[in-house]
């Protein structure tokens, strides 16, 4: 069963409070998704460490679930 758009940026947010989620269905079939997150929680961290914590949130959903999301990550300006 997809996963909604709800549900995803609801586990990002349980995960990583202050974070400020966009999600967008790519195809429109729930497996699709978009997804821009801002945090200070990334701060200092690189790329690959800050898409670590947002699969994290995710809870092995990802390939299940959650077939695709593209993912762009960064700190508040």
């Amino acid at each position: 069963m997809p996963m909604n758009a709800d549900e995803i940026e609801r586990l990002i947010r349980d995960h990583i409070p202050d974070a400020v989620v966009t999600i967008h269905d790519l195809a429109g079939d729930g497996d699709h998704y978009a997804a821009t997150v801002i945090s200070e929680a990334f701060r200092g961290k690189t790329r690959v460490q800050q898409h670590q914590l947002v699969y994290a949130a995710l809870k092995g959903e990802m390939g299940g679930a959650l077939h695709a999301l593209a993912l762009q990550t960064g700190t508040p300006d």
